[in-house]
């Protein structure tokens, strides 16, 4: 698969290590586990999918113990997950299914739960969709002045379908806050009009630090938040995932993230979609960790109101 031009002179990132999810878990579990969202817990990455209502606990070493398990989440029949993120003040998880129909239009859900996975509420995060396919894509939880939001991340340019939200440079990260039912649309963060993505497809936050990813341009994106706000601090930095001599993509189905302090990162892979090229062995529904290049910018915080 050929990148985009922009991307081909981007600095890549560094596989550490991976595997494949399903050769972490318990014998007998899907063959089919088409991962959408990670989250380190502890000792743990809790990896939920696209295809299936439960969430995987697998060891940070990817390594298969018996302390790695599927556990379910609830009726079958029920939409899966695009998407999980943990309240930083610890004790609830939320899970993101990307849009669903409500009223005349769509919106994304979420369903909280504790740490038993016992789901305690869900409500709608209440912001217009183009449609069911093309919705949030990409979930962070952030407290600011003890108050928890949840951050969502539109799949399209401009938070569009079409041919509108696949032309770069109009990255949308929503902001919600809890109101009495569902969440409320508090703000909306610009991403960098500089950022030549063709979608998105994962969001992570840790302390002032933002990563998103991209599916279809196989790269992610590095920036910080000015302390204690949502406005970004300059454009960040682009990498790109590895590529073969020749530049093309490696890694066609990157599909979640979640920043690990201080220089690495994990990933998730969905599986191929069909009539797509076939990724190499270990390159989709697997578990990825890359570390960033020595010395790359934004390893360190910025100055504020600089790249």
């Amino acid at each position: 698969m050929t990148p985009p031009a922009a991307m081909s002179d981007l600095p890549q990132v560094r596989l550490v290590r991976e595997a494949r999810v399903r050769d972490l878990l318990p014998d007998g579990g899907p063959h089919r586990l088409e991962a959408s969202g990670v989250l380190t817990v502890g000792r743990r990455f809790y990896v939920i999918f696209d295809n299936l209502r439960a969430v995987a606990m697998i060891d940070q070493d990817l390594d298969r113990t018996e302390d790695n398990a599927l556990v379910p989440t609830g009726s079958e029949d029920r939409q899966a997950y695009e998407d999980i993120a943990a309240d930083p003040a610890g004790g609830h998880l939320y899970l993101l299914i990307e849009a669903a129909r409500h009223r005349d239009g769509y919106q994304a859900r979420v369903e909280e739960y504790d740490m038993q996975l016992r789901c305690v509420s869900a409500g709608w995060l209440e912001f217009p969709l183009p449609g069911l396919n093309k919705g949030m894509e990409g979930l962070a939880c952030v407290r600011r002045d003890g108050v928890p939001y949840l951050l969502g991340l539109c799949e399209g340019n401009l938070a569009e379908d079409g041919a509108a939200g696949r032309r770069p440079g109009g990255g949308r990260v929503v902001v919600f806050r809890r109101s009495r039912r569902n969440w409320k649309h508090e703000a909306t963060i610009d991403l960098p009009r500089t950022l030549p993505f063709i979608d998105y497809s994962g969001l992570s936050v840790e302390g002032d630090r933002i990563a998103v990813i991209s599916q279809e341009s196989s790269a992610l994106w590095l920036g910080r938040f000015v302390p204690g706000t949502w406005q970004l601090a300059g454009t960040g930095c682009d990498y790109a995932f590895p590529r073969t001599t020749r530049g093309d993509i490696v890694y066609p189905t990157m599909e979640g993230v979640c920043l690990l302090p201080p220089h690495t990162l994990v990933v998730v892979s969905d599986r191929a979609k069909a009539g797509a090229p076939r990724p190499g062995p270990g390159k989709e529904e697997s578990l990825h960790i890359f570390a960033l290049p020595p010395g790359a910018p934004g390893t360190d915080p910025p100055p504020v109101g600089t790249a």
